[in-house]
């Protein structure tokens, strides 16, 4: 009898990618989880919405019920320190309880102690909670997305200037797209292994690498302006950044400026058969998108 896998938070974008993607993978039942099953209309044919709130022990028990792997897509809960934690220490446990017999997590790069990442924390003592079961595992550890660079790209073109603390260190920028579909294939493989695995891009960029690239494919010339840390912050919240994700943005260059960034892998062709997208591909698409003129 083929087993039952699970993808919580599946109507987020990484979770909806990888239920979709499992769905051409696995041909037994597939259920997708999240806290407002309304949210999951269009599911492919064979897979079952179940109410998912990590917050509700009752939907965890409930939700995990008869599941045999399941993938945990790392929550955004950051509106109070120790939720997120909490959300997935009590997922990992009613899994757990309810005789999952193995257990995947999407966490971040290196996020072991000494991390400057301000949500580093959240991923260890998951991961931690995780091998505290004994249980077979995968936990991926999923790159920076190719994605995150939108945020950025509108300021920075319009005003010809990436402004940054990274220094000359190194991110292998992975599509959305491929680490959702490398943890569907993970999920769908069965294996017993004990494992963790970066995932990651074909390449490690600096930012004065990805501005040149972004200058040559999108047509407007980018300088950019190293900046300490504080330097940065102080930009940051001029410039209409919200607070609380100042922080996040000067933590992350800390980190990539220290090197704390995997070194590129071949991850996702190992577990997908198909190679990843690769920057200059995801920055082509984006011609046209963004104002240019000078």
């Amino acid at each position: 009898m083929a087993e039952t896998l699970l993808v919580t938070g599946a109507a987020g974008q990484l979770g909806r990618l990888a239920v979709e993607h499992l769905a051409t993978l696995h041909p037994g039942p597939i259920v997708a989880g999240t806290r407002d099953p309304a949210k999951l209309a269009g599911l492919p044919a064979g897979v079952a919405a179940r109410r998912i709130d990590f917050d509700d022990a009752a939907s965890l028990a409930e939700g995990f019920r008869g599941v045999d792997r399941v993938l945990i897509v790392s929550t955004d809960a950051f509106d109070r320190p120790g939720r997120r934690v909490a959300q997935h220490r009590a997922a990992v446990e009613a899994a757990a309880r309810a005789g999952v017999r193995r257990l995947l997590y999407t966490s971040m790069p290196n996020p072991e102690p000494g991390s400057p990442v301000v949500f580093a924390g959240d991923h260890h003592a998951t991961e931690e909670a995780v091998r505290a079961t004994g249980l077979p595992h995968t936990i991926l550890r999923v790159s920076w997305y190719q994605e995150n660079l939108l945020g950025s790209l509108p300021g920075i073109l319009a005003s010809g200037i990436w402004t940054s603390a990274a220094g000359e260190g190194r991110v292998p920028y992975v599509a959305r797209l491929d680490a959702a579909r490398a943890a569907a294939a993970a999920l769908a493989a069965g294996s017993a292994a004990r494992e963790t695995i970066d995932i990651t891009g074909p390449r490690g960029w600096t930012v004065a690498e990805v501005a040149d690239l972004a200058s040559r494919l999108l047509g407007k010339p980018i300088r950019v302006l190293p900046l300490e840390d504080a330097a940065l912050a102080e930009t940051l919240a001029r410039h209409g950044v919200p607070a609380p994700m100042v922080p996040v943005i000067v933590t992350m260059d800390r980190n990539t400026r220290e090197g704390r960034m995997p070194a590129p892998t071949d991850a996702v062709a190992r577990l997908t058969g198909t190679p990843p997208r690769t920057l200059e591909a995801f920055l082509e698409q984006l011609k046209g998108s963004f104002p240019v003129a000078a």
